[in-house]
Order: structure tokens, then C-alpha cells, then sequence
């Protein structure tokens, strides 16, 4: 789990399921390690809720990944957008927030709340809305994908810890990312 200067990882990707706290993570992990952080849905949600051009996305974060890297030695991003990174993401470490329901489902619902109360933008103009949260379609209503998706990212991630191809280390309560977090240097 070292970086290339052998001091631990400088180019993480966090993940999970939605609502598990992958931004909060990711921002607090580039705070402790002193490196930029990117949302990679930022690079992926255009302004009103369309997709960007994959190969834009990919553009957008191999830009960033190069200027950190040149920058700073590393780099934080959270997100899954697995299948739309392609190669653009090169990394020493995957953190993987693989809470329970119990624990995600009452966080991505009071974040949608206050999202959709408070009207903050997310990226690129992009807000919650309340007809969103009575959509029936998971695509379109983030608390139905989050208890949609939640054993697909699962085994997604079984997957790729199982793979052995990058290192992924599996944290399965708030206290267990907290512990590691006070350890990060």
C-alpha cells in the first residue's frame, strides 16, 4: 500500500455505496496526506443531470491526476465511475466504505433532505430535487439507488479486493475509517 516513494499510498480512490460518506472521507484523507481532491462526479454530471462525454470525463481526470501529481505527489478522488475511468485512474490504494444499510440508508436520506432543503449545488449547477426523492426509478431517486445498489457494490468490491490487482482495504464501520484515518501519514 506504498506510494511510489514508499511512505504509504498518494493516489487513493474512495468508494462505497451512496450515503456512506466517500467525500467526506476523500476530503479528509487529501487534508491528512496534504494533496488535492477531485468528486469524480464532478467530471461526470454535467449540468442538468446529464452525463458528460465519456472520453471528456476520462479528459477531466487525467488532467487532474496530472497536475496533482505534478503538484503535490498524489491525489485524493472518491467515487464508483468504474466503468467510465477507463485507465485514467492509476492507483496505490482503494478505500472501500462498506457500511451496512443500517448504517447508509438514514445518511443518504438526511444529506437528500438537506440537499434538497438548503438547495446547495453539487457540481456543474447540478441540486437535489423533491420530486427526485418520489421517483420510482433508482437512476433518478438517489435513496432507492443507494438500497438498490448496495449488494452491487459489494460484490463489485469483493471482487476487486479478491483480483489482487490494486490494493483494497475494506472498512466496515464509521469507527474502523476513523481508526485508520488517525493513522494515515
Amino acid at each position: 500500500m506504498n506510494g511510489a516513494d514508499g511512505a504509504g499510498p498518494r493516489r487513493i480512490k474512495v468508494v462505497g455505496n451512496s450515503g456512506a460518506g466517500k467525500t467526506t472521507m476523500a476530503r479528509a484523507v487529501a487534508e491528512r496526506l496534504g494533496v488535492p481532491h477531485l468528486e469524480l462526479d464532478a467530471a461526470f454530471w454535467g449540468p442538468d443531470w446529464q452525463l458528460v462525454d465519456q472520453a471528456d470525463g476520462q479528459a477531466t481526470v487525467r488532467r487532474f491526476v496530472a497536475d496533482a501529481q505534478a503538484a503535490a505527489g498524489g491525489w485524493v478522488v472518491d467515487g464508483n465511475w468504474n466503468s467510465r475511468l477507463g485507465d485514467a485512474l492509476p492507483v496505490d490504494l482503494v478505500v472501500w466504505l462498506d457500511y451496512p444499510r443500517r448504517v447508509v440508508m438514514p445518511r443518504v436520506v438526511r444529506r437528500t433532505l438537506v440537499r434538497v432543503v438548503s438547495r446547495r449545488e453539487l457540481w456543474n449547477g447540478n441540486r437535489e430535487r423533491w420530486r427526485s426523492l418520489l421517483r420510482r426509478e433508482p437512476e433518478e431517486n438517489i435513496v432507492r439507488w443507494a438500497w438498490t445498489q448496495h449488494e452491487a457494490y459489494r460484490a463489485r468490491y469483493r471482487d476487486l479486493q479478491a483480483q489482487g490487482t490494486v490494493p483494497v482495504l475494506r472498512l466496515t464501520s464509521p469507527r474502523a475509517a476513523r481508526r485508520w484515518l488517525a493513522g494515515l501519514r
